[in-house]
């Protein structure tokens, strides 16, 4: 989608709080048998794949080599392996992303000072981008003591920007004409990454806050889309996943998963249940229906039950790509 938007004309843009590596924004830039070969060094499932044997090099390569105008996110150690082959080969993906046009930024202040009409390359953590909130893992009855989610993580860099600030302008850039581009429009992809990483880890306040601030990115978009009604915008997930809200368990009647109680704003418990895999091990995904929310050109195509793949070309018509 991300291509075809490109081919057509469109200003481009990859979002999330995780790696810009992983999975969801590597299958709009990148083509690669094997989803582990993010960088130069890790190509240990895809040895045909590298630039040194003659192929498209690794996923970071790749998202730089796609030109995409905007990439925010983690990941910062990808981009900082060296490449083994092609024009740029002993030098880091970073340095080939500068060679080719990049802004290169670390930071919250290198976000703001972001100006429309230059590629940006945002990488704000060596890996995974902290999390929003804090609080106990779940476990096996009884769980932890009930408590409260810490909504600060104290652990986050002051200067790490959060989804909804990466959002804002990534929409800034993405939007704002610039003389002599005469493209139209945009495409952009923005994900809340770690909602899903924390539900593998049955970890409810991480995701949670992570659902809070992408909620908070959510709104960005939906203010501006008031502006330029012409915008299609689409809010959906990949997956259904383990996490649920159970009543309250006893000693004698308890999930035979983990659980962990929250107290919630109003001052009650809420037990958030993981059963999908073992206590301590990655939780898995479920096969449940997922909630699908769209607003603006071609948005009825999606109301009601729309299949997965159908979603591509509900997009794509937007787009008038087909």
């Amino acid at each position: 989608m991300l291509e075809n938007a490109q081919a057509a004309g469109y200003r481009t843009g990859n979002v999330r709080t995780a790696e810009l590596t992983d999975a969801t924004p590597a299958v709009l830039d990148s083509h690669v048998s094997a989803r582990a070969c993010q960088g130069p060094a890790d190509m240990a499932q895809c040895p045909s794949e590298t630039k040194q044997a003659g192929g498209l090099g690794s996923i970071a390569e790749q998202t730089v080599d796609h030109h995409v105008d905007v990439l925010l996110g983690g990941g910062k150690a990808r981009f900082d392996q060296l490449m083994t082959g092609g024009p740029y080969a002993g030098q880091s993906v970073t340095a080939q992303a500068t060679a080719q046009g990049y802004n290169v930024i670390t930071d919250q202040a290198g976000l703001t000072a972001a100006q429309p009409g230059t590629k940006v390359l945002g990488l704000f953590s060596g890996g995974n981008m902290d999390l929003e909130w804090t609080g106990p893992l779940a476990a096996p009855y009884p769980g932890p003591a009930a408590t409260a989610c810490t909504q600060s993580n104290p652990a986050r860099p002051a200067g790490q920007p959060h989804l909804s600030d990466m959002t804002a302008k990534a929409i800034e850039l993405l939007s704002t004409k610039v003389k002599g581009d005469k493209r139209k429009g945009f495409y952009l992809q923005v994900e809340g990454a770690s909602i899903d990483k924390q539900d593998h880890a049955a970890n409810p306040c991480g995701q949670i806050g992570e659902t809070v601030e992408f909620d908070r990115s959510i709104k960005v978009a939906l203010e501006w889309v008031k502006k330029n009604p012409d915008t299609l915008i689409v809010v959906t997930g990949d997956h259904g996943h383990t996490s649920q809200i159970i009543e309250a368990q006893s000693a004698t009647d308890h999930s035979p998963g983990s659980i962990a109680t929250l107290i919630t704003a109003d001052g009650e418990p809420m037990v958030i249940n993981y059963a999908t895999n073992l206590p301590g091990k990655s939780m898995s995904h479920t096969g449940t229906q997922i909630r699908v929310a769209a607003q603006g050109p071609q948005a009825a195509n999606v109301v009601g039950i729309t299949d997965q793949t159908e979603l591509n070309h509900t997009i794509a018509r937007a787009l008038g790509l087909e």
